[in-house]
C-alpha cells in the first residue's frame, strides 16, 4: 500500500475528520460498515488521504479480525494518521475517528432504544422498524459495490459475483453456517478459480 503525498495536518483537518465522524455516525443505520462509501468518497476521492488500497486492506483486515465491526474506523483513522505524520499522529487518528463515529450514535442509541421499548406498542414505533429494514439493506449493498469496484474490474470478476450471488442465495434458503461457506471460498481462492 503506498501511501499518499506528504500530508500536512493541522488542527483544521483533525477537526475536520472528527466532525465529518461525527456527522457519519448519525447516519450509521444498520452499522458503521454501511457508510463506508461516504467514508470512501471523503477520505480517498475527496481529501486523498487515503489511497483505495489502503481503505480496501482497512475494511478487510478489521473485518477478518475478530472483535466488534467498528475496528473498521480505528483502523481507518490509524492510516489517516500515520500518512500525515508517523504513529503519534497514528494514535490521534484513531482517537479523532472513534469518538467522532461512537459518541453520538452510542447516546442516540441508547436513548432511542429507552424510549422505544417505553412506547414499543405505538403504530410510528413499529411502522419505523419495519421501514429501516430496506434502508439498511440499501446501505449495505452500496457498502459491497463500493468495495468490490474499487479497484475498477467491475464485470470482469464475474466468477466472483457469481459465487457471491450464490453464497447470498445459500444463506438465505439454507442452514447451512457460514463458516462453511467461508471455507468453500478460501478453496476456490486457493485454486485459483475466483
Amino acid at each position: 500500500m503506498t501511501a499518499p503525498p506528504s500530508l500536512v495536518f493541522g488542527a483544521a483537518e483533525w477537526l475536520d475528520l472528527f466532525l465529518h465522524y461525527l456527522s457519519l455516525s448519525l447516519l450509521s443505520v444498520g452499522g458503521a460498515i454501511s457508510t463506508a462509501p461516504d467514508m470512501h468518497r471523503y477520505l480517498v476521492e475527496e481529501q486523498h488521504w487515503l489511497t483505495d488500497a489502503q481503505f480496501n486492506a482497512s475494511i478487510a483486515i478489521a473485518q477478518s479480525a475478530p472483535g466488534p465491526n467498528v475496528l473498521f474506523i480505528a483502523l481507518l483513522g490509524w492510516n489517516v494518521g500515520v500518512n500525515a505524520g508517523g504513529m503519534l499522529t497514528g494514535l490521534l487518528g484513531v482517537f479523532c475517528t472513534m469518538l467522532g463515529i461512537l459518541i453520538p450514535s452510542t447516546t442516540l442509541t441508547y436513548t432511542a432504544a429507552r424510549w422505544g421499548h417505553r412506547n414499543r406498542e405505538l403504530r410510528a414505533v413499529r411502522a419505523f422498524k419495519q421501514g429501516m429494514g430496506p434502508v439498511v439493506v440499501a446501505l449495505l449493498i452500496a457498502t459491497s459495490w463500493i468495495l468490490s469496484t474499487a479497484n475498477g474490474s467491475g464485470w470482469k470478476d464475474w466468477p466472483i459475483w457469481l459465487v457471491t450471488a450464490v453464497t447470498a442465495l445459500i444463506v438465505w434458503r439454507t442452514r447451512i453456517h457460514l463458516l462453511w461457506l467461508l471455507g468453500a471460498g478460501a478453496v476456490l481462492g486457493w485454486h485459483g478459480l475466483i
